[in-house]
Formats: C-alpha cells, structure tokens, sequence
C-alpha cells in the first residue's frame, strides 16, 4: 500500500511538473526574456488550432536538441487566447514540447504583433529571431522545415 501511495505521489508531481512548463508571459517580459546578448532566439508565435503551427513545431523542437550545447534558444509563444491556458498545457503535455512554451497574454492582438514587428500581419505561424551581439532582429511569417529553419539560425547566429 505504501508503494502505491508514494507511485501515486510521485505520478502527481511528475504530471504538476509537465504542467507548469506552461507560463503565461507579457510583451514587456518576452522582450526582457530575449535581451540576453550572448544568446540567440528563435521565437516561434503559434496556436493549437493552427495546422501550419501545429506541422513544424517538431521542426523547432530538432533545432533546440540539435543546438542544445549552444547559445540557442527556442521559445515557443502560443498566440491562443489566455482563457485556454489550460488546453495549451494538455497540448504541450501530449506533444511532449522540451522548448519553452509560453502563452503570450495581451491587451490586444494588434499591440502585441505591433511589439513584436511591425510587418507582422498577425497571421500564423510567425518567427523572430533575435542575435542581440550581431545586433540582428528578423520576423518571418511563414511555415519553416527543418532545413528552411536551421539555414535561418545558422546565417543569424
């Protein structure tokens, strides 16, 4: 019985862990979150009812294990409306994300893209990829693969 109880425990917290890999995040603090010059990011804007989204994030998942040794790092921001916190929780969770996933919470839709550049339309899926040593700040509104993706870090990096 002892067993079961601590398996039961152990269960739960492992399930609490996956679940709060989740966290809701503002413009102000995506931007300090990228600020850091010694590291790139890649910054993917998506959404779980988004099929585009939805077929390349492994792509951005590849990159991040591919780079794991380097100053890379791969946020994923899902542009879902706050009230599906949860639901973006159950998707990362079932889709085993290892990147960061974020919910970007917001006044407005317009305010954010605005923030996060200018020539973003707002349709998704949507990139930025920030080398703050370089100086290099570049968004692209497009669905990527693997290849499309890495050739995109390593010219930026």
């Amino acid at each position: 019985m002892k067993q079961l109880v601590l398996l039961t425990a152990v269960c739960l917290m492992f399930c609490c862990v996956t679940l709060a890999q989740v966290k809701t995040i503002s413009l102000p603090q995506l931007q300090k979150r990228i600020s850091n010059p010694d590291t790139v990011y890649v910054v993917n804007f998506w959404a779980t009812w988004c099929k585009p989204c939805i077929e390349e994030l492994p792509c951005f998942e590849k990159l991040q294990a591919t780079y794991k040794n380097q100053p890379l790092k791969v946020l994923l921001v899902s542009m879902d409306f706050e009230s599906k916190l949860p639901a973006v929780k159950t998707f990362a969770r079932s889709r085993k994300l290892t990147s960061e996933v974020m919910l970007a919470t917001r006044k407005s839709d317009q305010e954010l893209i605005d923030g996060i550049a200018k020539e973003w339309s707002g349709a998704l899926p949507g990139t930025l990829i920030v080398n703050g040593k370089k100086g290099i700040r570049k968004f692209q509104e497009q669905e990527f693969t693997y290849e499309e993706l890495n050739k995109l870090y390593q010219t930026n990096k």
